[in-house]
């Protein structure tokens, strides 16, 4: 997410800290050089423009401290300025007063619509909601089907009628959630790809027939600049509550996201990071900026953290800590907690720093799926006491999870030492409260 743009930034405020004190000429310097970033990034450039205009008058006035660094003092001023880019605050979904509350999500064919209206359902659901998913696109055949197949995946109802226009169907939703009681109807509609007009008209009579409560435009972050376009288009037609930002993951500049809020003037609600249904974050702009900058994200990844702990777990774990009794068995299950909490370089990103270690953009990924697939090859007792483990018991373990002699080798020698770690460490006075165990990281 935002890599290029937060590796070329880097640069630019790394100048910056080599210069004594902030004069109109080190950050007309820097500013000409953040301009160029921003526009590399696909940036409009009209709200680049008017970013870099803001900042200069900050960082030349009265708010200039003496008691901090150049570089410090207009990394400040780039943050603040970038919350404010993207709107300062999250904003949350309104919910009716009288259920069902019913969100339309609308935006162009590939943007993402279907796999977000299922990620918002789950969302929903993880927050004690009960959602019912509409497929109200019957201009692309498979949509009706995707939106079904997730829904089954979700466990959430999905309400759909391919003889009926897309107006009924999302109608008659209405009714059938009353009578199911499902309190929140997500409508999932038509896109093209491109805009035309039959198109925002289908989506303007569902609008003022269903009244949805919430009207999200979808729009995939890769397609920069086309995307603030389209937002405007839509916002015209619609006048759309929010924005969702897809596909954060893929290789985008990051320009849709710092344009679009400025240019339509509606809050970034949601960001979604990620294929699997369960990578959608609420957009909160302050931690938004911190990521672009490198600062990191803790408070994203402290909750991320949370949803995936177990307090009877951990308090378990905790206990076989304290008696030395740390097996492959719990490492399989910390690695499992790990993995879905999202991909490690997505968590890196929200660890302060560290976009600047020299191995933040190569992990490899599939060294996690190699240890799980070679734990998973061991037997229970091998689990229990990986001491057993010989010669031919290792050669056993390589062949079953498809890997090297070496790479078991590699793993047993990594999880001895962790044990010698742990072991020193409940010795000590630290033994009070277990995180997350450290993964030998550097396994390829």
């Amino acid at each position: 997410m935002f890599e290029d743009l937060t590796r070329k930034l880097e640069a630019v405020f790394k100048k910056l800290r080599g210069q004594g004190k902030i004069t109109e000429a080190n950050v007309a310097e820097s500013l000409r050089e953040v301009r160029r970033v921003l526009l590399d990034a696909d940036v409009n450039y009209k709200v680049a423009k008017q970013f870099i205009e803001r900042v200069q008058e900050r960082s030349v006035g009265q708010e200039v401290l003496a008691s901090i660094t150049p570089g410090q003092q207009i990394v400040k001023i780039v943050h603040d300025e970038l919350m404010s880019l993207m709107g300062r605050e999250n904003v949350e979904l309104r919910f009716a007063n009288i259920p069902p509350t019913v969100i339309m999500a609308a935006g162009l064919q590939g943007s993402g619509k279907t796999t977000f209206a299922a990620k918002l359902a789950l969302y929903l659901k993880k927050k004690g909601r009960h959602p019912l998913l509409v497929a109200a696109d019957l201009h692309r055949p498979a949509a009706v089907d995707q939106l079904l197949t997730l829904g089954r995946q979700l466990g959430v109802p999905v309400y759909s009628n391919r003889d009926r226009s897309a107006l009924q169907v999302a109608e008659e939703s209405i009714e059938f959630a009353r009578k199911n009681t499902r309190d929140v109807v997500i409508v999932d509609t038509a896109g093209r790809l491109h805009v035309d007009d039959e198109m925002m008209h289908e989506a303007e009579t569902i609008k003022e027939k269903v009244k949805p409560h919430e009207i999200l435009f979808v729009v995939d972050s890769m397609t920069g600049q086309d995307a603030v376009n389209a937002a405007r288009v839509f916002h015209e037609r619609l006048d759309f509550d929010g924005v969702v930002l897809t596909k954060l993951d893929g290789d985008a500049r990051g320009g849709a996201a710092l344009s679009i809020r400025a240019v339509v003037e509606k809050p970034i609600k949601f960001a979604s990071a990620g294929e699997k249904l369960d990578a959608l974050e609420p957009f909160h702009p302050d931690r938004m900026a911190s990521r672009i900058l490198g600062m990191g994200d803790i408070v994203t990844l402290v909750e991320k953290a949370q949803e995936q702990f177990d307090q009877e777990k951990a308090e378990k774990l905790e206990e076989r800590l304290r008696r030395n009794a740390f097996t492959f068995e719990d490492f399989l299950e910390q690695l499992k907690q790990v993995k879905k909490m999202g991909s490690v370089s997505q968590l890196l990103e929200m660890i302060p720093g560290a976009n600047r270690l020299p191995q933040a953009g190569e992990i490899d990924e599939r060294g996690l799926v190699k240890i799980e697939a070679i734990i998973n090859s061991m037997t229970q007792v091998e689990r229990q006491r990986p001491h057993i483990i010989n010669g031919s018991r290792r050669k056993r373990i390589a062949q079953g999870s498809g890997t090297t002699v070496q790479d078991v080798n590699k793993l047993l020698k990594q999880f001895g030492e962790m044990q010698k770690l742990m072991k020193q460490f409940t010795k000590g006075k630290h033994s009070r409260r277990f995180g997350p165990m450290r993964l030998p990281v550097g396994f390829h």
